[in-house]
């Protein structure tokens, strides 16, 4: 009964209405973000483009959209950029040495080429395995 009085094409429509509500609010957190975290922006220039999203918002973000989207992909990729680079600093502390399998290995190198005894490299070897 409760099905019947609302029409399968007003949910639709309805669902159309909320997501595009939604896009829009990210849109605006989108556009005031960039606003803010642009270096190359005086503040005059970020409280001009503040007013002017507020007065008039639709024409406000699309203007800054077309206006400024190369230094918005100029910033988006600078921002990843620094994210990968903090990624790979991460990563690199964190890896180390490569564990005790790496430090055998390079001990049953270093016994195949002569360069140390076969005590020295179970001495390594034991150093390496209770390190890990």
């Amino acid at each position: 009964m409760l099905g019947y009085s609302y029409p399968l094409l007003g949910v639709f429509w309805t669902m159309l209405w909320f997501f595009l509500f939604f896009i829009w609010i990210w849109l605006l957190i989108v556009v005031f973000a960039d606003i803010f975290r642009s270096h190359d922006m005086g503040g005059f220039a970020k409280a001009l483009w503040v007013i002017f999203i507020i007065i008039l918002p639709f024409l406000g973000v699309f203007v800054y959209l077309i206006a400024e989207h190369e230094g918005m992909t100029r910033r988006n990729i600078d921002q990843a950029q620094a994210q990968q680079q903090q990624m790979d600093a991460y990563v690199k502390s964190v890896a180390g040495s490569g564990g005790a399998a790496s430090e055998i290995e390079k001990a049953k190198g270093l016994l195949d080429s002569g360069a140390i005894t076969q005590a020295e490299f179970d001495s390594m070897k034991a150093k390496a395995i209770a390190s890990s």
